[in-house]
């Protein structure tokens, strides 16, 4: 067994739970590899330290929020690296455990009683491969108070044509997230389908749409003198220009999670009532 260690660094609660976590793990006599950053802030010798990017281990424990787990996917990506979430964020959708518990659930993994959970995954074109989403790609303007006029098709068929602040393409996964604040439906994991949602459009007609995750999709900007930026996973930004096409398609590439429960409709009740919305 050897496991990778990812933590939020700027967040000294995730810091020092990392510390933990790997003497812990060291103490079980298991092989770490330590993110290069953590490995910095924690002091710790830089023979196991990797850049992410380079990370190989049979499991990757990422102590952070959403956040932490979405650059750590984007990074380790086309790998077939179990995710180890540990919540240290606000609600924590793709992160299973709780700090208070993460020493049980360690147990419970070293003693093989977990399963790997398959999610799906949002290839991105523009120009050339763009790195794959696991929640959303957002297009949105540089300026604020600016609006897109947008064209969007699915299979080859114009699904609608639209102004609006922006517009969401979204997994399964990402319904959660800001697709669900912008007034889009939460799907379950489990459903083969993709998510388009404009943002503020100025069309009453113009509502949150599912497709087939078999479907491509293609998004155009149709006014000229306007750019865009496609924001992936909010961890990297491509600049959409006039007549351009941003191409989405079900990715090959599946992201994996280590789970202990079957539980989304509980954790989509207790987490909404975490966010605020009850």
């Amino acid at each position: 067994m050897r496991i990778g260690m990812v933590a939020k660094v700027d967040l000294e609660e995730a810091v020092e739970l990392a510390s933990k976590i790997i003497n812990f793990l060291e103490e079980k006599e298991v092989e770490i590899v330590i993110d290069q950053s953590l490995a910095l802030k924690l002091n710790k010798s830089q023979d196991r330290a990797v850049k992410l990017k380079d990370m190989e281990a049979d499991v990757v424990v990422a102590v952070g929020g959403d956040g932490t787990i979405l650059r750590t996917q984007s990074y380790i990506s086309p790998k077939k690296i179990p995710l180890f979430g540990i919540n240290m964020g606000t609600v924590g959708f793709l992160t299973e455990i709780d700090s208070e518990n993460a020493f049980e659930a360690l147990e419970e993994f070293l003693a093989g009683n977990y399963f790997v959970e398959k999610r799906t995954q949002l290839r991105v074109w523009h120009n050339n491969e763009l790195p794959s989403a696991l929640n959303e790609v957002v297009l949105m303007t540089r300026k604020p108070a600016k609006m897109l006029h947008i064209q969007i098709e699915v299979d080859d068929e114009i699904v609608e044509e639209l102004r609006a602040d922006g517009l969401i393409i979204a997994t399964p996964s990402g319904s959660t997230a800001y697709s669900m604040s912008a007034g889009g439906p939460i799907v379950d994991p489990r459903v083969g389908a993709f998510i388009i949602v404009p943002i503020c459009p100025f069309k009453l007609g113009a509502r949150p749409t599912v497709v087939a995750n078999e479907s491509q999709i293609r998004v155009k900007l149709l006014k000229e003198g306007k750019k865009a930026i496609a924001v992936i996973d909010g961890q990297f930004e491509e600049e959409i220009n006039y007549m351009d096409e941003i191409i989405f398609q079900k990715s090959e590439y599946c992201a994996y999670f280590v789970r202990f429960t079957k539980n989304f409709y509980r954790k989509v009740r207790e987490k909404l009532i975490q966010g605020g919305i009850n």
